[in-house]
């Protein structure tokens, strides 16, 4: 049975890697998420509201499911993207 040190070393390794893929994986949402905006250029693409409205309840919907899988903790979410 780990000793009480043991233990918290453990939980703070735990703690260490969830926050290293955090961050790294937030940088990558928050980047998409630009890549995303830069669709908005009128000068290189064509969109109508309905399609923006569409894109921005996908987001929506993602950040609210994230926000629920962090206060009580479900399956996998296997959600794709398609207009």
């Amino acid at each position: 049975m780990p000793s009480g040190n043991q233990a918290m070393e453990a939980r703070s390794a735990k703690h260490a890697k969830f926050r290293e893929l955090a961050q790294a994986r937030t940088n990558r949402a928050l980047e998409a998420i630009t890549r995303i905006s830069n669709l908005s250029n009128r000068h290189l693409y064509e969109w109508d509201e309905a399609e923006v409205r569409k894109i921005i309840r996908a987001l929506r919907s993602a950040v609210a499911d994230v926000e629920g899988r962090f206060s009580s903790p479900k399956g996998k979410l296997d959600a794709k993207f398609k207009f």
